[in-house]
Order: C-alpha cells, then sequence, then structure tokens
C-alpha cells in the first residue's frame, strides 16, 4: 500500500493500481481538441460514451461527422473561449477528459517554442477550461493527455513540469508513459501520455508510505524502459506535486508491427510517378540509401518502404526507411512533410504518395470513412492519435480507475449464453 499527499491508499503489491471490479455501465468523457475523433474509436470499443467534443478546425468536424454521423455534441471554438465551451458542456459531470493538444510548438519537427507557442500554448486554454468545470464542481474525475515526446524534452522538460504542475494544482494524481504506435500497426509513432485521477476514485483507505517506495517502484521497472525511459523517470522524480506521482502496472506490449507492406498497395492502379520524378528522389539519396536500393531493385518478391524529404547540410535528401516500418505520419504542410511509398522488387523502382487510405490504416482505423478531398484527409490523420494505442491505454490503465464496460458486456453475453 502507498500513501499520496491526501492520504490515498492504493493496493498493489508492484506499487500499480490494481484493475477496477466490472460492475458498471457506460462511462462519459470529454474530448478536448477531438481533431477527426480517433481518441474517440479508441475509447469506444470499451464502453466509453463521448458527450462533448471541441476543435478549432471545422474541416475536422467533417471528418469526425463522417465516421460519427451528426453530432450536436461537438462545438468548433478555440478553446481560449472559456465560457463559450464550459456554457456547451453538459451538466452531468464527466468521468474522463481527453485532450491531444497541438503539438506543432513542442516537436522537433515543429518550432520548439513550447508552451509560448500559438498553438502549443493552447494546453493553458485547457486548463481554464478545467479549472472553471471545478469550480462548477464538475471537474472530471481523470485526465487523459496525449503529445509528442518532444513535450518531455523540450526546454529541458521545462514544459512538461509546467503541465503536470497545473493538472496537480486541480487535483489530479498523475502517472506519465510513453507507448509507441509500432506495437500496434508498422508506424513509428512515439507519444507521451499522462494519467491523472481525482482522490475520490480511491476510497480503501489512507495510510503513510514514504516517497522512497515510489523511487524503489521505478527503479525495479527496468523491463518498462520503453514505457517510462530513464529521462523520463528522472523527470518524475524531479517535479515534485501537490498531489503526488502514483504509477499504474503497465503491462507489456505487444510485439512491433514490422508489417508495412500489408498496409500499403502496390498494384498497378496507384498513382505511381513518372520517371524523371523517381530519378530525381534517387539523385537526392546518400550513397548508402542508393546502395541498399540496388541490392532490392532485382529481386523476385517486393520490398516496401518509405521516404522522407528532408534538408541536410542545406540540401534536399530522400532520405528511405526499409524496416518494415512507416515513418511518424505528419499533417501536410509541404513536401517534407508528406511521406512517400517507395516498393522495389522485379527490376523496378517504383514512387508516390502515400494515400489518405493507407494514412487511415497506419493509424489503426483502416475502413474510417473518407469523405473530403486529399490534403484534408491527410491533414485530418497525420495530426491524429493511432486509434489501437488509446484502446490499449483504456484497457490496461483507465481500466485501474474505471470498469471496461466493453468486458461487462461480454460477461453479461456469456452468462445469457
Amino acid at each position: 500500500m502507498i500513501e499520496t499527499a491526501s492520504g490515498i491508499e492504493i493496493h498493489n503489491p508492484k506499487l500499480g493500481l490494481r484493475p477496477h471490479s466490472v460492475n458498471a455501465p457506460g462511462h462519459s468523457f470529454l474530448e478536448v481538441f477531438a481533431g477527426i475523433g480517433l481518441t474517440h474509436l479508441g475509447l469506444k470499443h470499451h464502453g466509453w460514451k463521448c458527450i462533448y467534443a471541441n476543435d478549432i478546425e471545422e474541416k475536422k468536424r467533417r471528418m469526425y461527422e463522417s465516421c460519427f454521423g451528426k453530432t450536436d455534441y461537438y462545438q468548433v471554438e478555440d478553446i481560449w473561449k472559456t465560457k463559450d465551451i464550459v456554457s456547451r458542456i453538459p451538466p452531468e459531470r464527466a468521468e474522463l477528459a481527453s485532450a491531444s493538444f497541438p503539438c506543432v510548438d513542442l516537436s522537433l519537427a515543429g518550432n520548439l517554442k513550447g508552451f509560448d507557442g500559438e498553438q502549443s500554448g493552447a494546453f493553458h486554454g485547457l486548463i481554464k477550461v478545467l479549472s472553471a468545470l471545478r469550480q462548477d464542481n464538475r471537474l472530471p474525475k481523470a485526465i487523459l493527455i496525449e503529445n509528442v515526446i518532444g513535450f518531455l524534452s523540450s526546454h529541458e522538460g521545462k514544459f512538461f513540469r509546467v503541465a503536470v504542475t497545473e493538472l496537480s494544482k486541480l487535483g489530479y494524481f498523475l502517472d506519465a508513459f510513453i507507448v509507441d504506435a509500432k506495437h500496434f500497426v508498422p508506424q513509428s509513432r512515439p507519444r507521451l501520455f499522462i494519467v491523472g485521477f481525482l482522490d475520490e476514485l480511491v476510497k480503501e483507505g489512507k495510510p503513510r508510505c514514504s516517497g522512497s517506495q515510489l523511487s524503489e517502484f521505478w527503479s525495479a521497472q527496468e523491463e518498462l524502459s520503453t514505457r517510462r525511459p530513464a529521462r523520463l523517470v528522472q523527470a518524475l522524480r524531479e517535479t515534485p506535486l501537490k498531489t503526488g506521482w502514483i504509477p499504474f502496472h503497465l503491462p507489456s506490449l505487444p510485439r512491433e508491427k514490422r508489417t508495412l507492406h500489408h498496409q500499403i498497395d502496390t498494384d498497378e492502379a496507384q498513382d505511381w510517378w513518372d520517371g524523371t520524378r523517381v530519378k530525381k528522389h534517387l539523385a537526392e539519396m546518400h550513397k548508402r540509401h542508393r546502395e541498399s536500393l540496388e541490392r532490392l531493385i532485382h529481386r523476385k518478391d517486393l520490398t516496401v518502404g518509405t521516404i522522407y524529404r528532408r534538408v541536410r547540410e542545406g540540401k534536399s535528401r530522400s532520405e528511405i526507411r526499409l524496416d518494415g516500418l512507416a515513418g511518424c505520419l505528419r499533417t501536410p504542410r509541404g513536401g517534407s512533410s508528406k511521406q512517400i511509398v517507395l516498393v522495389l522488387g522485379r527490376g523496378k523502382v517504383r514512387m508516390r504518395w502515400m494515400t489518405p487510405r493507407e494514412y487511415a490504416r497506419l493509424q489503426g482505423c483502416p475502413d474510417f470513412p473518407i469523405q473530403v478531398e486529399r490534403n484534408e484527409a491527410l491533414f485530418g490523420f497525420g495530426d491524429a492519435v493511432c486509434v489501437p494505442v488509446i484502446s490499449w491505454i483504456a484497457g490496461n490503465v483507465l481500466s485501474q480507475l474505471f470498469p471496461d464496460t466493453s468486458r461487462v458486456s461480454q460477461l453479461q453475453q456469456a452468462a445469457g449464453d
């Protein structure tokens, strides 16, 4: 058992939280910075019901509604319009708030301005909304935050510390971990998650426990190095909270899905580039990459990879990836942000832009309805979360706070049979 700043008891021999009993109906959540709704898809599989969604982009609402139907709970509004947003949130108190706030100012691919940037600074707008809900006795019982791992490293972790401190002031006890989408889909997409909960979710007693027990827990978790790497553990240890850090038990992740070839269309009907454009990108490759291609061109089986264009030493470079994983999907803000499909074999080198449908597959929602033009779809998927990652968190982390109602349904159905 461990004790927190307000005396919460957590039962678990590993100091992680204990999975909740299965005996409750569906749970409600608020989806802030909702985008096209991929967090919704991941939570929906575990019995969660969205009662409010928000984003500043009308285009994203269009994609959201193509998946979930016409929604009166999706509000297109700036997160800084606190009164307008709070007035639209239903009076019933949600059990969870999810928030994947803009990463542009935090990512290595962005400008690294952190919370001083216009977009990632929207986190403070979120805090204002949560504070207003708290004053109205409607603060969600738990919170799930997602962002790039640059959130942890940007400005030596300054903005990570700011974020968790602000969440702690609201009364949330916290844990943080990293999950890479490559364990679920063939896309390298590491993301940092912060999960917080109010003490009312744990009501079993109030014994005391020293902070050293948490240090011992983190030190003993060598097998969790990919989920709580050393730099994250250091940040947790060095950031005192008004509430406290409480580690969840994190089960093992599935093996990496290095199966990109299953997600990419290789038939002749695709919009393959002409020879001139292919030669241009070949000429931009490093000698080592060209040599890798030469070894694969004449094989009878096909090798599927990807290309990102980057500027190296003042020159445009076409950098290939042939390890069975796509690079991290991004929003199509320029040629360097769009991923190129590369197919080698049978005497040919073929290239083209990755399609919206392939983006959907790599985000774990292969059947997502795509009813908008290409770039709009690419932007929606590239700026979203990976569905099976959210589903894993719902089933293995949030279930330690709330019963997984999808499991309830399964048990009820089995009992009926």
